[in-house]
């Protein structure tokens, strides 16, 4: 039997196996109270909190802090994470962890601020630089346990044992992986999500469909990751709303008509579609607009969300009819029928991205038409791009990138 491409090792042509992240999940309005028992059932200790200066103004780090210290934990906070954490970042953090003494690690934050939770206990307790854990399975020594709690709805990042993380010298993002870098826990919390600036609702809410979409169709799919994918799709169209809302002028005015339960509601669906979104990513992989927009935020530092959207309809144009009438019965009901599912599917997802407020064209992003054959060129070698469900080279890529400019 041989193999496909994209495949993982251990399976062939007919056969599938996923890994995925077996963490408990605590989900309700408040939750974030909780995490000082929870921290302390799971090991408790010196409790490093990896967040960034946003969350922190945000109250929200207060908020973890008392529960921890009413548990009778001891608690550090390091509150410097950057959007799109390099390894100084991870250094910095790691540093902070030997510094404390820690034996236990929270990832605070967005994206950003968990990939960073996660990086740090690779170098902390398995010593080197972030690149070394570049691929998968390369910590030889036990990690950290820890948690993670999401105060955006998107990245998914608290339900996989990836740390995405830039390397300094050329900002390309490295997936860096291992079981023992999963969160032992994830406590989803509508309360802190829906304080998120807007331009971050839009941009994270964005790239949480992008993953549910992305892993549906990749060349390692399987049942088990569609399940995952199809039902966080299904709640992030409910929840997009709350989203959407929030990009209006008139929003405030919008907001006070929903009571506090049905605002906690549609943010619990986001935050749930996107964590179901994630793990879809964990038992899967994603595709070609993340191998797009992996550059786009290299070079133009564009944030992650706001590349994937502007290629993401491209791409699904390009694939065509490569398996997207699942999630396109969830649109309207039926998978068949003129235009094709893919076509429907795209059409759809510029008029999320557009409702959201995020640009449509590349140049409205300040990206250079000269760039874009070099680009194509460090885009068709992320590894995220031997997953599309059709095969694409940097000759495709140019096109995908012209035709989104």
């Amino acid at each position: 039997m041989g193999l496909k491409r994209g495949q993982r090792p251990l399976e062939t042509e007919d056969s599938w196996s996923v890994d995925t992240a077996p963490g408990r999940v605590v989900f309700g309005a408040g939750v974030i109270d909780l995490i000082g028992d929870l921290v302390q059932e799971l090991g408790g200790g010196r409790v490093l909190v990896v967040t960034d200066p946003g969350v922190t103004a945000a109250g929200h780090v207060h908020r973890a802090s008392v529960s921890l210290r009413r548990a009778g934990l001891e608690v550090a906070v390091f509150s410097e994470v950057r959007e799109n954490p390099g390894e100084r970042d991870v250094a910095e953090a790691a540093a902070a962890a030997k510094a404390h003494g820690a034996t236990f690690l929270v990832g605070l934050g967005g994206g950003s601020a968990m990939d960073c939770a996660k990086g740090a206990n690779f170098v902390f307790t398995n010593g080197g630089r972030m690149e070394d854990y570049w691929g998968f399975g390369k910590a030889s020594r036990p990690m950290l346990p820890s948690v993670g709690a999401p105060c955006t709805a998107g990245t998914g990042s608290e339900a996989q044992s990836f740390a995405v993380i830039s390397r300094e010298d050329d900002h390309r993002k490295m997936a860096c992986g291992d079981p023992k870098a999963r969160f032992l826990a994830t406590l989803l919390d509508p309360e802190l999500a829906r304080t998120a600036p807007p331009h971050v609702m839009a941009a994270t809410g964005l790239d949480a469909f992008s993953h549910a979409m992305e892993s549906f169709v990749a060349t390692a799919a399987n049942p088990y990751s569609r399940m995952f994918a199809s039902e966080g799709f299904r709640r992030l169209l409910r929840g997009f709303e709350i989203v959407v809302e929030a990009q209006r002028a008139d929003s405030q005015a919008r907001s006070d008509q929903k009571s506090e339960e049905e605002i906690n509601e549609l943010w619990g669906e986001m935050l749930l579609g996107a964590n179901l979104a994630g793990a879809a990513i964990e038992a899967s992989m994603l595709g070609a607009a993340h191998g797009l927009a992996n550059p786009l935020t290299a070079r133009y530092d564009i944030t992650h969300g706001v590349a994937v959207a502007v290629m993401l309809d491209h791409v699904v144009r390009y694939n065509g009819d490569t398996g997207y009438k699942g999630l396109v019965r969830l649109l309207d009901g039926s998978g068949a029928g003129d235009p094709p599912a893919s076509t429907r599917l795209a059409d759809s997802w510029t008029g999320l991205r557009r409702s959201a407020g995020v640009a449509g064209r590349l140049r409205d992003l300040g990206v250079r038409e000269a760039d874009l054959k070099e680009l194509a060129t460090q885009a068709s070698k992320q590894w995220t791009a031997q997953f599309n469900p059709r095969a694409v080279t940097a000759s495709d890529m140019l096109s995908l990138y012209q035709a989104a400019f």
